[in-house]
């Protein structure tokens, strides 16, 4: 019996030109905001950078920085918002093999450390329906706690997410799209594995 195939792409930089955490924070928040929570956060993204602090961490303090405290439902809202955003950062080559692969029936699948409320919304409506990436906390008040409900969903997280979602790795044929050091484990643990492809 043939192995079914799941093509797995990585969505910042991959599918998309620019990290669509930025852009939803300046969509939702405004450049002002942006800007004053980037310089507030310099320290510790210049340490980011020099791999001295987590990647996951400073992530976690800028989401908690922007979003703490509020409602879900107007957060969901921001994510349904932004899809129309998010068409207009696309790289077309990277949609012309989502199209090719959803034409011969294979399975799609998105896996990102980005958040799934901004992710969701642009990948259903272009008929990707399993979407593994970074969730986040909400309160019994149905507000935003700040924190990450799973890991930050990069590096072995992003194969550990894929094996929950499809266990039994003998029994299809992966083929992941990435662009950088953050998928790497997904690209080595797949039977075909491309970096910038579609650049």
């Amino acid at each position: 019996m043939e192995k079914k195939i799941i093509a797995a792409f990585d969505f910042d930089g991959t599918i998309t030109k620019k990290d669509t955490f930025i852009e939803f924070i300046k969509f939702s928040k405004g450049r002002f905001k942006l800007f004053t929570g980037l310089f507030l956060f310099s320290p510790l993204l210049i340490l980011m950078k020099l791999k001295l602090y987590p990647n996951w961490k400073v992530k976690q303090k800028l989401f908690s920085y922007f979003y703490k405290g509020i409602s879900i439902n107007q957060f969901n809202k921001w994510g349904a918002d932004f899809s129309a955003l998010i068409d207009k950062m696309l790289l077309s080559k990277a949609i012309d093999s989502i199209n090719l692969h959803k034409n011969k029936g294979e399975i799609l699948v998105i896996i990102s450390a980005s958040i799934e409320n901004w992710i969701k919304p642009w990948a259903n409506q272009t008929g990707i329906n399993t979407i593994l990436s970074t969730k986040i906390e909400v309160d019994i008040n149905e507000r935003i706690t700040g924190k990450f409900l799973t890991n930050n969903c990069r590096g072995k997280e992003k194969v550990i997410r894929l094996l929950e979602e499809f266990p039994n790795r003998n029994d299809y044929y992966l083929i992941a799209y990435g662009n950088d050091k953050g998928d790497k484990e997904l690209i080595e643990f797949a039977d075909e594995g491309y970096y910038n492809k579609f650049i």
